[in-house]
Protein backbone atom coordinates (compact mmCIF):
# COMPACT_ATOMS: atom_id res chain seq x y z
CA UNK A 1 0.00 0.00 0.00
CA UNK A 2 2.27 2.63 -1.26
CA UNK A 3 -0.04 5.76 -2.45
CA UNK A 4 -2.58 6.38 0.53
CA UNK A 5 -5.41 9.09 0.40
CA UNK A 6 -6.47 10.26 4.72
CA UNK A 7 -8.86 12.36 6.38
CA UNK A 8 -7.85 13.53 9.73
CA UNK A 9 -10.82 14.37 11.97
CA UNK A 10 -10.70 17.37 14.43
CA UNK A 11 -12.86 19.86 16.44
CA UNK A 12 -15.09 21.99 13.67
CA UNK A 13 -13.00 25.49 14.50
CA UNK A 14 -9.32 23.40 14.97
CA UNK A 15 -8.16 22.98 11.34
CA UNK A 16 -5.88 25.40 10.36
CA UNK A 17 -4.13 24.32 14.12
CA UNK A 18 -4.48 20.69 13.08
CA UNK A 19 -2.95 21.51 8.83
CA UNK A 20 0.07 23.28 10.69
CA UNK A 21 0.87 20.64 12.64
CA UNK A 22 0.60 17.94 9.32
CA UNK A 23 2.85 20.66 7.97
CA UNK A 24 5.19 20.37 10.67
CA UNK A 25 5.33 16.58 10.33
CA UNK A 26 6.50 16.97 6.88
CA UNK A 27 2.79 15.89 5.81
CA UNK A 28 3.03 17.18 2.22
CA UNK A 29 -0.23 19.03 0.93
CA UNK A 30 -2.57 18.87 3.34
CA UNK A 31 -6.41 20.38 2.14
CA UNK A 32 -8.21 21.58 4.90
CA UNK A 33 -12.34 20.75 5.41
CA UNK A 34 -14.59 21.31 7.52
CA UNK A 35 -14.26 19.05 10.68
CA UNK A 36 -10.86 18.01 9.47
CA UNK A 37 -7.80 17.90 6.53
CA UNK A 38 -7.26 15.44 4.04
CA UNK A 39 -3.74 14.57 2.69
CA UNK A 40 -2.15 11.87 0.15
CA UNK A 41 0.93 10.03 1.89
CA UNK A 42 2.39 6.82 3.09
CA UNK A 43 1.10 4.12 5.63
CA UNK A 44 4.00 5.61 7.63
CA UNK A 45 2.33 9.25 7.29
CA UNK A 46 -0.92 7.70 8.80
CA UNK A 47 1.13 6.45 11.71
CA UNK A 48 3.08 9.78 12.25
CA UNK A 49 0.20 11.32 12.41
CA UNK A 50 -1.77 9.02 15.03
CA UNK A 51 1.85 9.11 16.90
CA UNK A 52 2.57 12.94 16.99
CA UNK A 53 -1.17 14.86 16.11
CA UNK A 54 -1.73 17.21 19.13
CA UNK A 55 -5.14 18.31 17.73
CA UNK A 56 -6.52 15.56 15.88
CA UNK A 57 -9.44 12.89 16.82
CA UNK A 58 -8.94 10.66 14.05
CA UNK A 59 -6.92 9.29 11.40
CA UNK A 60 -8.84 7.65 8.71
CA UNK A 61 -7.81 6.21 5.93
CA UNK A 62 -9.35 5.86 2.82
CA UNK A 63 -10.09 2.38 1.38
CA UNK A 64 -12.78 3.07 -1.69
CA UNK A 65 -14.60 5.57 -3.57
CA UNK A 66 -17.79 5.06 -5.40
CA UNK A 67 -21.07 5.86 -6.62
CA UNK A 68 -24.10 4.96 -4.87
CA UNK A 69 -27.47 6.44 -5.09
CA UNK A 70 -29.84 3.79 -3.74
CA UNK A 71 -28.81 0.75 -1.00
CA UNK A 72 -27.79 -2.03 -3.62
CA UNK A 73 -25.20 0.57 -5.01
CA UNK A 74 -23.73 1.04 -1.91
CA UNK A 75 -23.68 -2.65 -1.22
CA UNK A 76 -22.42 -3.47 -4.74
CA UNK A 77 -19.47 -0.92 -4.22
CA UNK A 78 -18.38 -2.05 -0.85
CA UNK A 79 -18.19 -5.83 -1.77
CA UNK A 80 -15.79 -5.12 -4.75
CA UNK A 81 -13.02 -3.76 -2.25
CA UNK A 82 -10.52 -6.60 -0.95
CA UNK A 83 -11.39 -6.11 2.69
CA UNK A 84 -8.87 -9.08 3.16
CA UNK A 85 -6.02 -6.51 3.42
CA UNK A 86 -7.70 -5.47 6.57
CA UNK A 87 -9.81 -8.10 8.41
CA UNK A 88 -8.13 -11.15 8.94
CA UNK A 89 -9.74 -14.55 10.17
CA UNK A 90 -11.14 -13.98 13.74
CA UNK A 91 -10.99 -10.61 13.34
CA UNK A 92 -14.02 -8.30 14.36
CA UNK A 93 -15.39 -5.37 12.85
CA UNK A 94 -17.93 -2.34 13.50
CA UNK A 95 -19.30 0.31 10.80
CA UNK A 96 -20.44 3.56 11.43
CA UNK A 97 -21.78 6.10 8.96
CA UNK A 98 -22.67 10.00 8.34
CA UNK A 99 -25.18 10.19 5.20
CA UNK A 100 -26.50 13.37 3.75
CA UNK A 101 -28.57 14.85 0.65
CA UNK A 102 -29.33 10.86 -0.38
CA UNK A 103 -32.93 10.56 -0.59
CA UNK A 104 -32.62 6.63 -0.64
CA UNK A 105 -30.34 6.46 1.80
CA UNK A 106 -31.48 8.76 4.75
CA UNK A 107 -30.55 6.33 8.09
CA UNK A 108 -27.14 6.42 8.70
CA UNK A 109 -27.62 3.09 10.73
CA UNK A 110 -29.54 1.27 7.81
CA UNK A 111 -26.60 2.25 4.95
CA UNK A 112 -23.94 1.09 8.11
CA UNK A 113 -25.59 -2.40 8.05
CA UNK A 114 -25.71 -2.74 4.06
CA UNK A 115 -21.93 -1.60 4.22
CA UNK A 116 -21.65 -4.52 7.23
CA UNK A 117 -23.63 -6.88 5.14
CA UNK A 118 -21.22 -6.73 1.95
CA UNK A 119 -18.19 -7.14 4.07
CA UNK A 120 -19.19 -9.87 5.70
CA UNK A 121 -20.43 -11.20 2.46
CA UNK A 122 -17.01 -10.93 0.87
CA UNK A 123 -15.17 -11.78 3.64
CA UNK A 124 -17.35 -15.45 3.80
CA UNK A 125 -17.08 -15.56 -0.09
CA UNK A 126 -13.37 -15.24 0.11
CA UNK A 127 -12.13 -17.20 3.48
CA UNK A 128 -14.89 -19.34 4.00
CA UNK A 129 -15.92 -17.55 7.47
CA UNK A 130 -17.69 -14.22 8.35
CA UNK A 131 -16.00 -12.11 10.87
CA UNK A 132 -18.15 -11.40 13.84
CA UNK A 133 -19.21 -7.41 15.06
CA UNK A 134 -18.05 -5.88 18.06
CA UNK A 135 -19.59 -2.69 17.94
CA UNK A 136 -17.72 -1.34 21.38
CA UNK A 137 -14.14 -2.63 20.14
CA UNK A 138 -14.14 -4.06 17.02
CA UNK A 139 -10.30 -4.88 15.81
CA UNK A 140 -11.12 -3.13 12.86
CA UNK A 141 -13.47 -0.42 12.38
CA UNK A 142 -14.76 1.04 9.37
CA UNK A 143 -16.35 4.30 8.26
CA UNK A 144 -18.93 5.48 5.38
CA UNK A 145 -19.16 8.73 4.91
CA UNK A 146 -22.09 9.57 2.19
CA UNK A 147 -22.71 12.77 0.70
CA UNK A 148 -25.51 12.58 -1.91
CA UNK A 149 -24.44 9.99 -4.04
CA UNK A 150 -20.91 10.54 -3.42
CA UNK A 151 -19.93 6.98 -1.00
CA UNK A 152 -16.33 6.95 0.22
CA UNK A 153 -15.26 3.51 3.09
CA UNK A 154 -12.28 3.91 5.47
CA UNK A 155 -10.60 2.47 7.63
CA UNK A 156 -10.01 4.49 11.41
CA UNK A 157 -6.07 4.12 12.04
CA UNK A 158 -6.64 5.46 15.56
CA UNK A 159 -9.08 2.91 17.24
CA UNK A 160 -10.08 5.13 20.37
CA UNK A 161 -10.46 8.58 19.48
CA UNK A 162 -7.14 9.89 19.80
CA UNK A 163 -7.77 12.89 22.29
CA UNK A 164 -7.18 9.90 24.94
CA UNK A 165 -3.95 10.15 25.27
CA UNK A 166 -4.37 7.70 28.53
CA UNK A 167 -3.26 10.05 31.27
CA UNK A 168 -6.79 11.34 32.78
CA UNK A 169 -7.33 9.13 35.04
CA UNK A 170 -9.42 11.78 37.49
CA UNK A 171 -11.88 13.70 36.53
CA UNK A 172 -13.94 17.13 37.64
CA UNK A 173 -16.83 18.23 35.75
CA UNK A 174 -17.23 19.10 32.04
CA UNK A 175 -13.51 18.12 31.60
CA UNK A 176 -11.95 19.81 28.50
CA UNK A 177 -10.56 17.24 25.65
CA UNK A 178 -6.84 17.24 25.99
CA UNK A 179 -7.22 17.58 21.69
CA UNK A 180 -9.28 21.05 22.22
CA UNK A 181 -6.74 22.11 24.72
CA UNK A 182 -4.11 21.30 22.47
CA UNK A 183 -5.57 23.49 19.75
CA UNK A 184 -5.93 26.46 22.21
CA UNK A 185 -2.28 26.25 22.94
CA UNK A 186 -1.61 26.22 19.04
CA UNK A 187 -4.30 28.72 18.10
CA UNK A 188 -3.13 31.12 20.76
CA UNK A 189 0.22 30.68 19.86
CA UNK A 190 1.12 30.10 23.37
CA UNK A 191 5.10 29.83 23.76
CA UNK A 192 6.71 26.63 25.51
CA UNK A 193 9.74 29.00 26.23
CA UNK A 194 7.86 31.45 28.46
CA UNK A 195 6.09 30.53 32.30
CA UNK A 196 2.74 29.69 31.81
CA UNK A 197 -0.22 29.94 34.16
CA UNK A 198 -3.51 28.00 34.23
CA UNK A 199 -5.48 30.33 37.04
CA UNK A 200 -8.51 27.81 36.70
CA UNK A 201 -6.89 24.52 36.18
CA UNK A 202 -10.00 22.18 36.81
CA UNK A 203 -8.29 18.38 36.21
CA UNK A 204 -5.26 20.31 34.77
CA UNK A 205 -5.65 19.48 30.82
CA UNK A 206 -3.97 22.69 29.37
CA UNK A 207 -1.29 22.74 32.21
CA UNK A 208 -0.43 19.06 31.09
CA UNK A 209 -0.99 19.72 27.45
CA UNK A 210 1.30 22.42 27.56
CA UNK A 211 3.99 20.29 29.82
CA UNK A 212 3.94 17.90 27.09
CA UNK A 213 4.42 19.94 24.35
CA UNK A 214 7.32 21.42 26.10
CA UNK A 215 8.84 18.19 26.95
CA UNK A 216 8.30 16.90 23.31
CA UNK A 217 6.29 13.94 24.14
CA UNK A 218 4.14 12.71 21.36
CA UNK A 219 0.33 12.46 22.87
CA UNK A 220 0.66 8.90 21.38
CA UNK A 221 2.87 7.31 23.39
CA UNK A 222 1.27 6.12 26.25
CA UNK A 223 -1.64 4.61 24.23
CA UNK A 224 -2.43 1.85 21.26
CA UNK A 225 -3.98 1.96 18.12
CA UNK A 226 -6.29 0.16 16.32
CA UNK A 227 -4.32 -0.15 13.19
CA UNK A 228 -1.44 -2.29 15.87
CA UNK A 229 -4.70 -5.13 15.21
CA UNK A 230 -4.08 -5.45 11.63
CA UNK A 231 -0.78 -3.81 10.49
CA UNK A 232 1.65 -6.04 8.13
CA UNK A 233 5.34 -7.08 9.60
CA UNK A 234 6.70 -4.25 7.71
CA UNK A 235 4.63 -1.67 9.39
CA UNK A 236 4.71 -2.44 12.58
CA UNK A 237 8.44 -2.49 12.04
CA UNK A 238 7.99 0.96 10.91
CA UNK A 239 6.09 1.71 13.75
CA UNK A 240 8.71 0.14 16.26
CA UNK A 241 11.02 3.07 14.66
CA UNK A 242 8.77 5.91 14.96
CA UNK A 243 7.84 5.14 18.48
CA UNK A 244 11.94 4.86 19.14
CA UNK A 245 12.28 8.07 17.43
CA UNK A 246 9.45 9.74 19.31
CA UNK A 247 10.99 8.36 22.88
CA UNK A 248 14.33 9.20 22.04
CA UNK A 249 13.42 13.01 21.53
CA UNK A 250 11.88 14.01 24.47
CA UNK A 251 13.43 16.35 26.89
CA UNK A 252 14.23 15.88 29.98
CA UNK A 253 12.08 18.96 31.87
CA UNK A 254 10.04 21.43 30.41
CA UNK A 255 12.46 24.62 29.82
CA UNK A 256 9.89 27.35 31.82
CA UNK A 257 7.80 27.46 34.62
CA UNK A 258 4.12 25.77 34.67
CA UNK A 259 1.63 26.90 37.47
CA UNK A 260 -1.50 24.91 37.61
CA UNK A 261 -4.31 26.94 40.14
CA UNK A 262 -7.72 26.43 41.22
CA UNK A 263 -9.96 27.47 44.02
CA UNK A 264 -10.94 24.16 44.43
CA UNK A 265 -8.57 21.61 46.35
CA UNK A 266 -10.17 18.26 44.67
CA UNK A 267 -9.99 19.72 41.72
CA UNK A 268 -6.07 20.16 41.71
CA UNK A 269 -5.94 16.70 44.03
CA UNK A 270 -7.69 15.27 40.30
CA UNK A 271 -4.65 17.59 38.57
CA UNK A 272 -2.04 16.07 40.15
CA UNK A 273 -3.06 12.48 39.21
CA UNK A 274 -3.37 13.69 35.95
CA UNK A 275 -0.02 14.89 35.65
CA UNK A 276 1.71 11.76 37.81
CA UNK A 277 -0.15 9.60 34.94
CA UNK A 278 1.18 11.66 32.23
CA UNK A 279 4.60 12.07 33.63
CA UNK A 280 5.35 15.38 33.81
CA UNK A 281 4.11 15.78 37.62
CA UNK A 282 7.76 17.33 37.98
CA UNK A 283 6.84 19.57 35.51
CA UNK A 284 4.11 21.53 36.45
CA UNK A 285 3.52 23.37 40.37
CA UNK A 286 0.21 22.87 41.55
CA UNK A 287 -1.87 25.73 44.03
CA UNK A 288 -4.81 26.02 45.62
CA UNK A 289 -6.03 29.36 45.26
CA UNK A 290 -9.18 32.17 44.32
CA UNK A 291 -8.36 33.66 40.83
CA UNK A 292 -8.44 37.41 42.26
CA UNK A 293 -5.71 36.34 44.38
CA UNK A 294 -3.20 35.34 41.60
CA UNK A 295 -0.25 37.12 41.74
CA UNK A 296 2.87 37.73 38.43
CA UNK A 297 5.06 34.88 38.65
CA UNK A 298 7.93 36.89 36.55
CA UNK A 299 7.55 39.50 34.34
CA UNK A 300 5.92 38.07 30.96
CA UNK A 301 4.33 34.78 30.34
CA UNK A 302 1.11 33.36 28.88
CA UNK A 303 -1.55 33.12 31.11
CA UNK A 304 -3.84 30.38 29.74
CA UNK A 305 -7.72 29.04 30.44
CA UNK A 306 -11.29 27.76 30.11
CA UNK A 307 -13.41 29.91 32.19
CA UNK A 308 -16.78 27.91 33.48
CA UNK A 309 -19.52 28.62 31.03
CA UNK A 310 -23.17 26.43 30.54
CA UNK A 311 -22.60 22.93 32.94
CA UNK A 312 -19.03 23.99 34.77
CA UNK A 313 -20.68 27.41 35.87
CA UNK A 314 -24.26 26.64 36.46
CA UNK A 315 -22.28 24.01 38.91
CA UNK A 316 -19.38 26.05 40.36
CA UNK A 317 -19.13 25.28 44.12
CA UNK A 318 -18.76 29.41 44.71
CA UNK A 319 -22.17 30.30 43.11
CA UNK A 320 -20.73 33.68 41.99
CA UNK A 321 -22.65 35.47 39.07
CA UNK A 322 -21.09 35.06 36.18
CA UNK A 323 -20.58 39.01 35.44
CA UNK A 324 -18.83 39.27 38.94
CA UNK A 325 -16.82 35.85 38.29
CA UNK A 326 -15.51 37.56 34.84
CA UNK A 327 -15.06 41.05 36.69
CA UNK A 328 -12.82 39.14 39.21
CA UNK A 329 -10.36 37.90 36.24
CA UNK A 330 -10.60 41.57 34.56
CA UNK A 331 -9.18 42.74 37.79
CA UNK A 332 -6.55 39.75 37.73
CA UNK A 333 -5.38 40.77 34.03
CA UNK A 334 -4.87 44.20 35.70
CA UNK A 335 -2.40 43.12 38.07
CA UNK A 336 -0.68 40.30 35.42
CA UNK A 337 0.99 43.34 33.74
CA UNK A 338 3.27 42.19 30.54
CA UNK A 339 1.60 38.62 30.72
CA UNK A 340 -0.73 37.27 27.68
CA UNK A 341 -4.02 35.85 28.18
CA UNK A 342 -5.54 33.13 26.43
CA UNK A 343 -8.78 32.21 27.54
CA UNK A 344 -11.37 29.70 25.65
CA UNK A 345 -14.68 31.58 26.58
CA UNK A 346 -18.09 30.20 26.29
CA UNK A 347 -20.21 32.90 27.51
CA UNK A 348 -20.29 36.11 24.55
CA UNK A 349 -20.58 38.86 27.48
CA UNK A 350 -16.47 37.41 28.53
CA UNK A 351 -14.72 40.58 26.63
CA UNK A 352 -17.00 42.83 27.50
CA UNK A 353 -16.46 41.53 31.11
CA UNK A 354 -12.84 41.69 31.59
CA UNK A 355 -13.12 45.27 29.98
CA UNK A 356 -10.44 44.31 27.02
CA UNK A 357 -10.77 44.17 23.21
CA UNK A 358 -9.03 40.70 22.40
CA UNK A 359 -6.44 40.97 19.54
CA UNK A 360 -7.40 37.46 18.27
CA UNK A 361 -11.23 35.94 18.86
CA UNK A 362 -11.80 32.63 16.74
CA UNK A 363 -14.66 30.68 16.87
CA UNK A 364 -14.83 27.09 17.58
CA UNK A 365 -16.75 24.15 19.60
CA UNK A 366 -16.70 22.61 22.76
CA UNK A 367 -18.44 19.67 21.51
CA UNK A 368 -22.17 20.90 20.59
CA UNK A 369 -21.24 24.71 22.28
CA UNK A 370 -19.68 26.90 20.34
CA UNK A 371 -17.11 29.25 21.92
CA UNK A 372 -14.51 31.31 21.35
CA UNK A 373 -10.73 31.54 21.68
CA UNK A 374 -10.10 35.01 22.86
CA UNK A 375 -6.39 36.24 22.98
CA UNK A 376 -5.64 39.43 24.91
CA UNK A 377 -2.17 40.81 24.79
CA UNK A 378 -0.46 42.31 27.50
Amino acid sequence: MSACNFFVTCAKGTEGALRRELVALRIHGPRGATGGVSFAGTFMDGMKVCLHARVAMRVLLEVADFRASDAAGLYAGTRQVDWTDFVGRGMTIAVSATTQDNPNLRHSGFAALKVKDAIVDMLRERNGRRPDVNPTNPDVAIVLHLRGAEARLFIDLSGEPLHRRGYRVAMVEAPLKESLAAAVLSLGGVAIDQPFIDPMAGSGTLAIEHALAARGVAPGLRRRFGFERWATAEQRRIWETLVKAATNAIRPQAPCPILARDIDKEAIAAARRNAEAAAVLSDITFEVGDIATLTPRGPAGTLCANPPYGERLESASTGADVERLYASMGRMLDEMRGWRAVFLAGNPIFAKALRRKPTISHRLWNGPIEARLMVFEP
